[in-house]
């Protein structure tokens, strides 16, 4: 294993991420407050109480996994785009790196910018609502789990991608309405039953379901259905990243 390939990697991502702080971490922030504005002040007023917690602490998991799946994808995306981008892919490639050290300095960096943002926005919950977490290990445990999963995915879009408007394709498009559809603002039980049939397909109800038992105790499904899916979704991107390294797909065009 080059740890030195790796951490090079990492702290080029990372330096990044703090060159680009506005973007990256204080947009984010901003964009979540203005949800517990709208969401937490309007609409709670209006739901006093979802499942015995208070509307404004129940969208909590739900806000705090949709800045870290959208920027978890976004960065991972951009941060191995960009070098076939600019060509220095093949300068990557013909180093002495194999596909592991690539995807865990690109990968790690990416999830751990996740992780920033989503420890950061779960601190400004607290100046908005009360939140008492009843699970601590399992809140970080299906956090880190989906900084990193989503990573990967977004790693996978980057090498898809053939311009910046694919690159954003699959995150707005698809990741974004997934959030929102999966329960992130209400409970599935809310839904008429056949909607609720509907919603079982979509797999991010099964992610903010786990994180949101984590901090109160309660889930729209099982919490072991939770984590049987994330850890199923995080496989499959792991053999997909070994399948295009082993090909060249994408990567040698």
């Amino acid at each position: 294993m080059n740890l030195t390939a790796i951490k090079s990697i990492y702290h080029f991502e990372m330096a990044r991420f703090f060159r680009t702080i506005t973007q990256s971490l204080i947009s984010p922030v901003l964009s979540t407050s203005l949800y517990f504005v709208v969401f937490g002040t309007a609409i709670g007023s209006r739901i006093e109480t979802v499942e015995d917690v208070s509307y404004g602490a129940f969208i909590v998991p739900g806000l705090i996994m949709l800045s870290v799946m959208t920027q978890a994808t976004s960065n991972a995306s951009f941060g191995i785009y960009f070098p076939k981008f600019i060509g220095t892919i093949y300068e990557l490639l013909s180093a002495p790196v194999n596909f592991i050290e690539i995807t865990v300095g690109y990968v790690g960096a990416a999830a751990t910018k996740a992780l920033f943002i989503g420890t950061i926005i779960f601190i400004t919950a607290f100046f908005f609502v009360d939140i008492q977490v009843a699970h601590p290990f399992w809140m970080l445990a299906f956090l880190i789990m989906t900084c990193i999963s989503f990573s990967l995915l977004g790693f996978i879009i980057g090498i898809w991608a053939g311009n910046f408007e694919q690159l954003q394709l699959i995150p707005l498009l698809i990741i974004t309405p997934l959030v929102f559809l999966g329960g992130s603002f209400y409970s599935v039980t809310m839904l008429p039953p056949i909607w609720q049939t509907i919603t079982m397909f979509n797999p991010v109800v099964y992610l903010i379901s786990g994180f949101r038992w984590a901090f109160f105790d309660t889930a729209d499904v099982p919490v072991g259905l939770s984590l049987l899916a994330i850890s199923l979704f995080m496989a499959a991107c792991l053999t997909a990243i070994w399948w295009i390294f082993r090909t060249g797909w994408r990567i040698r065009q």
